[in-house]
């Protein structure tokens, strides 16, 4: 079984594609990571004894200017655009710093940070703090955001981890926990529905919020069985953008949209208001689940 020995630290902090640094971690039981510095942004996870469990692009532009198309993008201040920053907001776009690593008896975690800077206070006139920690081990990953608010006024915002994970066919996947819940269809301008089936399949593009989602989420698939649980975020959104919209996406790969889905964690339809000093949490933990936990 692979270990890490005492005086072997549990990360490595190294350069990425076209340069962009990133730390990689490795847990005593061979769970594995990658977080790039720009946006603080988890590009890959290999669950103990496992497999890539996240989708990365092929087209991935791996630049300082442009968020990178996979992993798990972190949404901040604004989801999408709804709002008047530009999409997502900015922080997928920053250069996160990197604290510190610490290895634990089964797990590794490591920290980063982020400040407001002369440009994000141009189009969002706000200091704060965003903390992103990942801890991994076995076959679970947690990626725990934190915004402070450092200002002298109170601030709004929503926020997401816009999370891709990685399928062998989208028309394949299944998913649970949604059946009876409310949804908002951004295919049909937000118009709002109640899913009946018990399981949520991928016949074509789907674009979804579902607000207040009470449970865990079940992702299913030949080669894919993972549970998504949610601390802080009350939404869950749900993408493919399937064939037509998929072609017109500049950073992904042709057909790439048959090898992804989006399951975020998201705070969107009540965004949050922090007074000065206060700060707010939110928890996105992915568990690969062995044979006798899968549906």
């Amino acid at each position: 079984m692979p270990f890490l020995s005492k005086t072997q630290p549990p990360f490595t902090l190294t350069n990425g594609v076209n340069g962009l640094q990133k730390v990689v971690l490795s847990a005593p039981d061979g769970a594995r990571a990658e977080i790039y510095l720009h946006g603080a942004h988890l590009s890959s996870w290999i669950p103990a004894g496992g497999e890539e469990r996240l989708f990365m692009s092929q087209a991935a532009e791996f630049s300082p200017e442009s968020a990178i198309r996979g992993g798990a993008p972190v949404i901040f201040p604004q989801f999408s655009d709804k709002g008047p920053l530009p999409k997502h907001g900015f922080a997928r776009r920053a250069n996160w710093e990197f604290l510190n690593a610490e290895k634990g008896p089964d797990n590794v975690s490591a920290a980063f940070l982020l400040r407001e800077t002369p440009e994000s206070l141009l189009i969002w006139p706000h200091s704060f703090i965003a903390g992103m920690l990942v801890t991994l081990g076995g076959r679970e990953i947690e990626l725990n955001l934190t915004i402070t608010n450092t200002d002298s006024g109170p601030f709004t915002f929503t926020a997401a981890l816009h999370t891709y994970l990685q399928v062998t066919e989208i028309r394949d996947v299944y998913l649970e926990g949604f059946c009876g819940q409310r949804y908002l269809d951004s295919t049909a301008g937000g118009a709002e529905n109640i899913q009946q089936d018990k399981y949520l399949l991928f016949e074509g593009e789907v674009d979804r919020i579902y607000p207040d989602v009470p449970g865990n989420v079940k992702v299913n698939e030949r080669n894919l069985h993972l549970q998504i649980q949610s601390e802080g975020f009350q939404d869950v959104v749900v993408w493919n953008p399937w064939m037509e919209r998929g072609a017109t996406i500049a950073d992904l790969e042709p057909k790439g949209y048959r090898r992804m889905l989006c399951v975020e964690s998201a705070v969107i339809r009540r965004p949050v208001t922090l007074e000065p000093g206060e700060s707010w949490n939110g928890i996105q933990r992915l568990l690969d689940l062995p044979p006798t936990e899968r549906s």
